[in-house]
């Protein structure tokens, strides 16, 4: 039922909620690495993963916090909402070819200042890998 586009600020209620999956494999780590400089060896290199604390590769965690930002510009709020703010909390490691699914909850509206407060979490599995909040200016029927 997540269909691409815009909810708007009128037609949004506590608790809408919307999800995307990803799994975070060799291509899109190395894609990230690149695109955001990004190049540390736990995330790319098989021994440095070993000898860290995680015993393996790790995934960027902003690669996986990346699916809120799709979520925001794509589901909900959708197009034409405006990322203000985003709070993050890393519980747990993300390994590659985990298959991340993040979520977003409407937890607040303010109508006035046309901004919604969302919850986000993803998971992998049962696991809550990441948690946070994030604000963003939601598209209104009143704007021309």
């Amino acid at each position: 039922m997540n269909r691409i586009g815009t909810i708007y600020l009128e037609d949004m209620e506590i608790g809408l909620s919307r999800s995307i999956a990803k799994v975070m494999g060799d291509v899109e780590i190395e894609s990230f690495a690149k695109t955001s400089e990004d190049r540390n060896p736990i995330h790319l290199n098989d021994e440095a993963g070993k000898a860290s604390i995680f015993k393996s590769r790790v995934v960027h965690g902003m690669l996986s916090a990346s699916l809120f930002s799709a979520l925001l510009g794509e589901y909900l709020p959708g197009h034409g909402a405006i990322y203000l703010s985003q709070t993050l909390q890393f519980t747990k490691p993300v390994y590659p070819g985990d298959k991340v699914v993040a979520s977003v909850t409407v937890i607040n509206i303010n109508n006035n200042k046309k901004q919604v407060t969302l919850k986000c979490e993803a998971k992998v599995g049962d696991k809550l890998v990441i948690k946070g909040e994030a604000v963003a200016l939601a598209p209104s029927r009143g704007e021309n």
